[in-house]
């Protein structure tokens, strides 16, 4: 790639025009369908990034195909193609340095030796983050800058609501700029003053799950909250609010995460054809993907990293979290009817489970394109500084699924590697959606 092209991939990343923005997000939020750019998701084929290391963390070079296993649902799946792909992101045996395209000038030596070696983009998560976490978060990232931007690297400073965008540079100053103007954005959130208060987590199980137990819990806040309201005469009544609550909530929720994993796709994407080493770091407290439209876009990020060699690390920033309720989650709703013990410990159940829930996207794109996941720790410097670099061999094995019945279900994928004693990194599993079923 020339110095031309690579300033055109710049631009593209800066600008992000098909990147969702607040006033789009709006709209979404008011009903609409789109939730930022369609990936279209190969049917044909799983791509499963792999990591090796040894024992003291080492990434391990020198590994064929021989030396891999892949098991789907416990059953060995044969491996259909298998390549390597080494630290800067270009094929091993390919050169640093691609060939012009037909009209365009080759690439000088100066203006090889210009281009940089790794790039970092740091993708905030504003619109999941509280104010306390970003705090220690923003502090953290602008104290790993300078690794970031170690030799000839460069960064960016960006966020899910598109707020914010440093564009890709060497100017520390320009992204400490960036990190402090980050602000947390809640697009996506009920009011936490309103009646029933109930979560997305909450929600899909009274929707889709039918859980009763759910259902019992809104009920409860309504007649807490609406005191005349009858348990016995107005029990439709109180029925239909709480249901109709489940079904606004879901529906905000799957908007919030549809719209949340298009732009990460949408920054790998424009990252795709930028030279060097190229790695996104996910700096989030989690989000919730419970839905199977969910896992789909997952899982399309997964391909669209493994097909365009970018890693996506992921920063949990939570640190180390307590699953308990705090003084802002409690409402004056979550009082007992009748002495029965009420919402009180409904929620702070599905508080507790949505919480280890959220960390299970950021898990599953660092483990499926080759990066790590930081988590459970409050040394988010430390957390930075293992993000800034990338594994320096990545194994990239091709599985058909042709005649994988496209159900609907999940398939579990277990990679192992000979000689034994070795720690394998790799993607967990993969999901093919019904025909028809897919709506992103």
């Amino acid at each position: 790639m020339n110095l031309n092209r690579w300033l055109r991939a710049i631009l593209a990343l800066c600008c992000l025009v098909s990147m969702p923005k607040m006033d789009s997000l709006a709209q979404q939020a008011s009903g609409s369908q789109h939730a930022g750019p369609v990936i279209e998701l190969n049917v044909d084929k799983v791509l499963v990034p792999v990591v090796v290391r040894d024992k003291q963390g080492r990434a391990v070079d020198g590994l064929t195909v021989e030396d891999f296993q892949v098991f789907d649902n416990d059953k060995p799946h044969v491996i259909a193609a298998f390549s390597v792909e080494q630290r800067g992101g270009a094929k091993a045996a390919t050169p640093a340095v691609s060939a012009a395209q037909p009209g365009e000038p080759a690439a000088s030596p100066a203006q090889a030796s210009a281009l940089p070696s790794r790039i970092l983009v740091f993708l905030f998560d504003d619109m999941h983050l509280t104010m306390e976490d970003l705090a220690y978060s923003k502090k953290a990232a602008a104290a790993a800058l300078d690794s970031a931007l170690a030799g000839n690297s460069m960064a960016a400073v960006v966020t899910i609501s598109g707020k914010t965008n440093s564009g890709i540079t060497r100017d520390r100053s320009v992204l400490l700029n960036a990190i402090a103007g980050i602000q947390p954005r809640s697009l996506f959130h009920s009011d936490a003053a309103e009646c029933p208060k109930i979560s997305y987590y909450q929600a899909d199980l009274i929707e889709n799950k039918h859980d009763s137990t759910a259902l019992g819990d809104a009920l409860r806040q309504v007649f807490d909250c609406s005191p005349g309201l009858d348990m016995k005469y107005d029990y439709n009544v109180a029925q239909n609010t709480a249901e109709s609550s489940a079904r606004r909530v879901l529906n905000l929720g799957n908007q919030d995460v549809r719209s949340t994993c298009a732009t990460i796709a949408e920054f790998v994407r424009r990252m795709a054809p930028m030279p060097g080493q190229r790695t996104l770091i996910l700096v989030s407290p989690g989000f919730l993907s419970v839905a199977p439209e969910a896992m789909t876009a997952e899982q399309q990020i997964v391909e669209l990293a493994a097909q365009s060699n970018v890693v996506i690390s992921a920063l949990d920033a939570r640190g180390l979290y307590t699953t308990e309720l705090n003084a802002s989650d409690k409402s004056p709703t979550f009082s007992t009817i009748n002495g029965s013990g009420g919402s009180m410990q409904e929620q702070s159940d599905y508080h507790r489970s949505s919480m280890k829930l959220a960390e299970a996207p950021m898990a599953e794109l660092a483990d499926g394109t080759g990066g790590t996941f930081f988590h459970n720790s409050n040394d988010l410097d430390g957390g930075f500084k293992s993000l800034t670099d990338a594994p320096e061999v990545i194994y990239l094995l091709e599985l058909s699924i042709d005649g994988v019945k496209p159900d609907g279900s999940y398939h579990h994928l277990k990679v192992k590697v000979t000689p034994d004693g070795l720690e394998v990194q790799a993607r967990r599993g993969y999901f093919l959606p019904k025909p028809g079923k897919n709506k992103n």
